[in-house]
């Protein structure tokens, strides 16, 4: 087998086993925002760990892994191409089982719990800076106002937009990885062949 098939062998098979866990971490977070946390530094530190440090460094050492599973030499297009791969598959594995499955049928009133969770945080914050229940009450007000104006009905639409978006930060991404796990001792020597 080329070692072209080995890539997009080897990272579609990551890129399900990092799908499946960033769905996992994000349904995490939700439930643990959601759950009652009433620390502010908790309500947004939460999704901050859960949705980027830990699904970034399972990305980076998967990048790795990968790299080295296929022999540990591969040119920058090979590593773009594995790395879009398996972000790619990881995005629609995260799109379909959450923003599909998980908010349509299993927590349809998950935004308004996270946005009384966020109304909550932010009262007890207001409350331990000492203010008085008129300016918390003023500014529990404006923040219902701007949840209200954030409304996210899934329309076909909206599903192509978020597909086709997000599809052009992946290979943006993947472009970034792949400079940072290409191997320039392979570059060099296949220019020096030539």
């Amino acid at each position: 087998m080329d070692i072209d098939k080995r890539i997009k062998i080897t990272f579609l098979k990551y890129g399900g086993i990092l799908g499946v866990l960033y769905l996992t971490f994000t349904i995490a977070s939700y439930y643990f925002i959601t759950s009652g946390t009433q620390s502010p530094v908790l309500f947004i530190a939460a999704p901050i760990i859960f949705r980027l440090v830990i699904p970034l460094l399972l990305t980076l050492f998967l990048c790795y892994t990968g790299r080295k599973q296929i022999g540990g030499l591969w040119t920058f297009k090979q590593a773009t191409t594995g790395i879009f791969v398996m972000l790619f598959i990881a995005f629609l594995i995260q799109f379909v089982g959450k923003d599909i499955i998980f908010d349509r049928y299993i927590e349809p009133n998950g935004i308004e719990k996270i946005q009384n969770a966020a109304i909550s945080a932010k009262t007890v914050n207001l409350k331990q800076k000492g203010y008085d229940q008129k300016t918390i009450d003023k500014n529990i007000g404006e923040m219902k106002k701007d949840l209200a104006s954030q409304t996210n009905v899934m329309t076909p639409g909206s599903i192509i937009s978020e597909v086709v978006f997000s599809t052009l930060f992946i290979f943006l991404f993947a472009l970034i990885f792949a400079s940072l796990f290409r191997n320039a001792e392979y570059i060099s020597a296949s220019k020096i062949k030539q």
